[in-house]
């Protein structure tokens, strides 16, 4: 009884000893959940009574509810190669007043809000024509130390999720 046991044991060290758990990297990200980049180009705000200016769009497929939306808006560019996209929400200081661009957003949809201390319609430019980033954040990342990821900064968050901009979807 004692030999088979030995031998049921020996079987089962190398049974187990054949697991391993693969890491996709030293950082241990896990380059399977992947971030994803959206972008809406040139789109203008809508005005409602109740919400006031505001782009709405919905998520096709769906988010994870654990998901994180971060929103950046193109202000400008240096260059034609170099855009400069700032994180909303985002306080705009003109001499018409204050103008704001904020955000929410579920697993189903967000919306982008502007508003402001005066009549936005005198300011056109800013609620007409613009452009915005919406990348997808997999909640599996917020186990991980980003505390490191300056998420003001684009391209620090690109670089971080390995995001490849030549496959940013339009919506």
């Amino acid at each position: 009884m004692k030999k088979i046991t030995l031998v049921l044991a020996f079987i089962g060290m190398i049974t187990l000893q054949g697991c391993t758990v693969n890491e996709d990297n030293t950082n241990n990200i896990d380059n399977d959940t992947i971030s994803e980049v959206f972008e809406l180009r040139n789109v203008n705000f809508s005005f409602n009574p109740n919400d006031g200016y505001n782009i709405y769009r919905t998520l096709n497929p769906q988010i994870f509810a654990s998901d994180v939306v971060l929103i950046y808006r193109l202000s400008g560019t240096i260059d034609a190669n170099t855009p400069i996209w700032q994180l909303i929400p985002r306080t705009l200081f003109l001499p018409q007043g204050e103008l704001d661009y904020d955000f929410d957003f579920s697993k189903e949809d967000f919306t982008i809000y502007a508003g402001g201390t005066y009549n936005l319609a005198n300011t056109p430019n800013f609620i007409q024509n613009q452009t915005f980033r919406i990348v997808i954040v997999p909640g599996f990342f917020s186990n991980k130390n980003v505390s490191k990821v300056d998420f003001s900064d684009y391209n620090a968050v690109v670089n971080y999720f390995n995001i490849d901009e030549s496959k940013i979807k339009q919506l």
